[in-house]
């Protein structure tokens, strides 16, 4: 990581969050702990302010980083509202699309060579299917259980000599207890994260990779933000990507850059990639557009582009360079740089062990403290007085990252 003289004074952050119903809010929430916590570890002060106006939810912060004074305005790039919609599915209908994505994911041989790439995300990508069967076994064998104790009880009792007597009070009592315990274990996804990660996978598979319609219209208005910020007299504009919302920001700088939005006298422009899961999508047949525009943006000298992933987070494709894997190589390929952020060494061994079996916070990890931190500080990165592409300039990629072609599909257009 590079020190020096004060390149960034003034900084437009866009964040854009993963798959992700709730509010902005938790984002504010989550910088302003959790950017107190490592100021107090690493000896600097960031202190976090309300935003005044503009298009999206954000805030602000000032940085004093070494002596060396700076301002960020932050504006997270919300498309909650198109998750929650996407969630809006009954029980039957979320069983439906589990036995289809599932069916998109093995016909299409993805699983079997993700499951080559990383086996991490891709048990955390059958979690959800195998907790849905589960929850659904619990509730015939509770329901079909009790239907039949019911039932013995009325036989003993000489209420139900006639079988088909008997099948109806089973029935009656079963379909009943069924429908309830389904509707518990939905109701109490906030700890099983069935439902929630069922519809994550399922909204991409649904069209085999290529972006929604809804999302490419949400996609144009961010690009036409960033291309704002890239007109205005800011120092840097840095966009970040934090898991699925990591595709969203290849195809929509990709875009950005084809048309002319990034100006040689402007801002610098940079874009991290955090936690990316990019093979979830771009191995499925029809993520033409998002190939193309990996194999793109790797070639630009507009931008510097940083992908930082950690073994230890196992819903993240951590080490795959997202390009190298999902596309042929392109001529004069630059981007990203991939390195990891090492969550055993960067965190106490009190810390990793407390966070170790917490694998959804563990997922948002790249956006908190680190007690031991090494390269990697996302408060500096977004807060601190140099760009992105200096403060990792001298870095080099991580020596077990995984730059070898896995995809079976690698077109860029149909």
């Amino acid at each position: 990581m590079v020190r020096g003289e004060q390149e960034v004074v003034t900084r437009r952050v866009f964040y854009i969050p993963g798959y992700d119903p709730i509010h902005p809010r938790r984002y504010r929430e989550l910088y302003r702990k959790e950017g107190a916590t490592q100021a107090e570890i690493s000896g600097y002060n960031i202190e976090l302010t309300p935003k005044t106006g503009g298009e999206n939810y954000g805030w602000q912060v000032n940085g004093d980083i070494d002596g060396q004074t700076s301002h960020a305005e932050f504006d997270v790039l919300v498309w909650s509202d198109i998750v929650r919609d996407s969630m809006e599915l009954n029980i039957p209908q979320t069983y439906w699309v589990m036995v289809r994505t599932s069916f998109t994911y093995i016909a299409s041989g993805a699983l079997r060579r993700l499951m080559r790439l990383r086996k991490g995300p891709v048990i955390a990508a059958l979690y959800p299917i195998g907790m849905l069967v589960l929850q659904l076994l619990v509730a015939l064998l509770l329901g079909w259980g009790a239907g039949a104790l019911i039932a013995k009880v009325l036989g003993m009792l000489g209420l139900g000599q006639v079988p088909f007597v008997l099948t109806a009070v089973k029935l009656a009592v079963a379909i009943p207890i069924i429908v309830a315990v389904l509707r518990w274990f939905k109701a109490k996804d906030g700890k099983f994260f069935a439902y929630y990660l069922m519809h994550d996978y399922a909204y991409s598979a649904a069209t085999q990779g290529e972006n929604a319609p809804e999302l490419e219209t949400r996609m144009r208005v961010f690009k036409g933000m960033i291309a704002r910020a890239l007109a205005s007299d800011v120092d840097e504009v840095l966009v970040v990507g934090h898991s699925s919302g990591a595709h969203l920001g290849v195809s929509i700088l990709s875009d950005l850059i084809r048309d002319g939005g990034v100006h040689a006298d402007g801002p610098k422009l940079s874009f991290l990639s955090l936690g990316q899961v990019v093979p979830m999508v771009s191995f499925l047949p029809k993520a033409w557009r998002l190939r193309a525009d990996l194999a793109f943006l790797s070639t630009r000298s507009e931008l510097a582009w940083i992908d930082v992933t950690a073994p230890g987070d196992g819903c993240a494709f951590a080490l795959c360079d997202p390009v190298s894997v999902s596309v042929k190589e392109p001529t004069g390929k630059r981007w990203p740089l991939v390195f990891s952020a090492a969550f055993t060494q960067s965190l106490s061994p009190a810390r990793w062990k407390e966070l170790r079996w917490r694998f959804f916070r563990l997922h948002f990890q790249y956006l908190c403290a680190f007690d031991r931190p090494k390269d990697y500080d996302y408060f500096q990165i977004t807060a601190g007085p140099l760009s992105l592409g200096t403060r990792y300039k001298d870095r080099g990629p991580s020596k077990s990252r995984i730059d070898v072609l896995a995809s079976k599909y690698t077109s860029t257009a149909p």
